[in-house]
């Protein structure tokens, strides 16, 4: 870009000094082509180079093309008997074409600023531990299961559980959002995070070739080979049109002189109007500006955590008129939580308590929910003959007590009467019943939470025009009408397996309306199949989730449902900008082509037509990039 800055400001100088001669000092026709030479070939060597590659691939056809034919032709028109010389417009179009490919350059570099921004989250080194010391080492070369000390302020350089230390993470080069995660022994991370405070010792899970960091990188690089549709259509009109153009150029240039008094006197005013008409004709702002603007939105898309696989998936994304939610760690948090709490005959924090105590030893999720919901078991209660019963719950002698909790059948088993003690209608969930010395003693409702922003992006999905929102989930019934109620979800479809969801996202795809697609939103771990099925796969949560990154076509690298809202938005608005510039660029060029070939357009108007409207669109491409 310097470089190519350089060339254009000497040849700015150099234009006015070739001017300068050709005003003041009277030089043969000749001379003057040697003068005007100097900037042209200094700022338009490139451009003409590229254009004879092209003639000698075969594949001639493009706007370096254009450009070389209509500047040269510039250059020698005034040779012509009775023609005026064009050095100046000559050197100031092939000037202005330099200009605008200055821009797109500047354009280019912003967009891959924004994903080195990302690919800054591949570390450099890992220190790992062999042979009793701590060796600074290429993180390729560290094999899975050794162990690796990461220190505050470092990347984590590969995926693994952590053996010793406690620590902050921050996720925001992954994730887009800047609150700190907590990590402890036995919790897993991700490469890519920045260690904040404490010392890890980690053991390797993943090589670097198949870490989560890499994959990203691996994502995020390759996105420009799935072309949209737009970008798609512009190469193959680009192909056609070009050749179209020359050849008309070519008539208008050629053709229009037969029918002229004298042919020797038309000429050369139909060549110069044959060559404004190339300059006009340039596709410059539609080849460029529009693969810029798809480019800039999946950059600006990275920066907030949301990783788009290619230009095709924005255009389906951004059609979306049917969303289906996956319920479990999609809508809701995927961890069970006490949602409300029903003593008979005692005070709630008591049982609480002795229902916590009971489930101290349990790993089922609704145990770590009770304990959860009373922590303190520092409280010098004596536990004792502590039996689990499949299918029904837990007994434990609490002080003495004995104490049972567990389902219905449980309390059957026991003898403890519930019948004075109703369940809650209003709460729906899974009920934990307890019993103390055979007696019923209330119970207690546990429930998945749903996430905080749910019900307000479902909303505002509606409000972006989404006409259908669905909820599959293999929950039951009850279940599932609550969060879908909740939610204001339009239907759902409960006790679902796997192959059930895909027969629903099948019928669902029958029942789209025309230019719409269908979009489907999963944690990406178990929803592989109809991830792959929908029109367009957004895994949610997908941070350190092979199975998501690899599956989905859109991946949301926090759990937020929120996000989703945001890659609508960035979708829509990224089409709307390459609408934006294809119709102003098509616009602008069929009115200047008009005038040109009715010899009312200038050299000046064409750069203008070319160039400017170049420069505009490129510019209007860069607001992509800002989400």
């Amino acid at each position: 870009m310097n470089r190519k800055l350089l060339r254009i400001i000497l040849s700015s100088v150099l234009l006015l000094g070739a001017w300068l001669v050709e005003r003041y000092l009277q030089l043969p026709m000749w001379q003057l082509l040697l003068v005007y030479l100097v900037p042209y070939l200094l700022v338009g060597y490139g451009v003409l180079a590229e254009a004879w590659e092209g003639i000698s691939e075969g594949d001639p056809f493009d706007e370096n093309l254009l450009m070389s034919i209509a500047t040269i032709g510039a250059l020698l028109i005034g040779f012509l008997p009775g023609a005026e010389p064009q050095f100046v417009e000559a050197v100031f179009v092939m000037l202005f074409f330099e200009v605008g490919e200055l821009f797109e350059d500047y354009a280019e570099d912003k967009s891959r600023d924004n994903i080195a921004e990302l690919m800054d989250i591949r570390p450099d080194v890992a220190n790992v531990e062999r042979n009793g010391a701590v060796e600074p080492v290429a993180p390729q070369t560290v094999g899975v299961g050794e162990t690796i000390i990461v220190k505050p302020g470092e990347k984590i350089p590969l995926d693994g559980v952590v053996l010793d230390g406690r620590s902050s993470l921050n996720t925001v080069a992954l994730t887009g959002e800047s609150l700190p995660r907590s990590v402890a022994p036995g919790d897993e991370v991700i490469s890519g995070c920045i260690n904040l405070s404490g010392l890890l010792k980690v053991q390797v899970t993943k090589s670097f070739g198949e870490s989560t960091v890499s994959k990203i990188i691996n994502l995020v690089e390759n996105a420009g080979a799935n072309k949209s549709r737009s970008e798609s259509f512009i190469t193959r009109f680009a192909r056609i049109y070009t050749p179209i153009v020359v050849f008309l150029a070519l008539a208008l240039a050629f053709l229009p002189p037969f029918f002229a008094a004298s042919y020797a006197a038309a000429f050369p005013t139909w060549l110069y109007r044959a060559l404004t008409f190339l300059v006009v004709s340039c596709p410059c702002a539609l080849v460029i500006s529009i693969p810029l603007t798809f480019f800039g939105g999946i950059g600006g898309a990275s920066r907030h955590g949301i990783l788009i696989k290619g230009g095709n998936y924005m255009d389906t994304l951004a059609k979306a008129g049917i969303v289906v939610f996956d319920k479990t760690g999609t809508l809701t948090k995927g961890t069970f939580a006490v949602e409300a709490v029903h003593p008979d005959k005692m005070a709630a924090k008591e049982l609480l308590h002795l229902a916590a105590h009971v489930e101290r030893y349990s790993t089922h999720p609704i145990a770590a929910a009770l304990r959860q919901a009373y922590p303190d078991e520092a409280d010098d209660c004596r536990i004792d003959h502590v039996t689990e019963l499949a299918g029904k719950g837990v007994t434990a002698v609490v002080n003495g007590r004995t104490v049972s909790v567990g389902n219905e059948q449980l309390m059957e088993e026991v003898g403890a009467d519930r019948s004075d003690c109703p369940l809650c209608a209003q709460q729906t969930g899974t009920t934990i019943h307890v019993a103390v010395d055979g007696m019923y003693a209330g119970h207690v409702i546990i429930s998945d939470q749903l996430k905080p922003d749910a019900r307000q992006a479902v909303a505002d999905l509606k409000a972006l025009g989404v006409n259908r929102t669905v909820m599959l989930t293999g929950d039951r019934e009850a279940v599932a009408e609550s969060i879908a109620r909740e939610l204001s979800i339009d239907e759902f479809h409960a006790a679902l397996l796997p192959a059930d969801k895909v027969n629903r996202v099948e019928s669902l795809l029958q029942q789209k309306a025309k230019d719409t697609t269908l979009a489907f939103v999963g944690d990406g771990i178990n929803d592989a199949p109809v991830l792959a099925r929908a029109d367009v796969g957004i895994a949610m949560g997908a941070l350190g989730s092979d199975a998501a990154i690899e599956a989905a076509d859109v991946v949301l690298m926090d759990d937020k449902p929120s996000k989703l809202v945001t890659a609508v938005e960035i979708a829509r608005r990224t089409l709307r900008i390459a609408a934006q510039n294809a119709w102003f660029a098509i616009t602008v060029k069929v009115a200047v082509l008009i005038l040109a070939g009715l010899g009312l357009a200038t050299m000046g108007m064409a750069v203008f037509a070319d160039v400017g409207v170049m420069v505009l669109a490129v510019l209007n491409a860069m607001r992509a990039l800002r989400v």
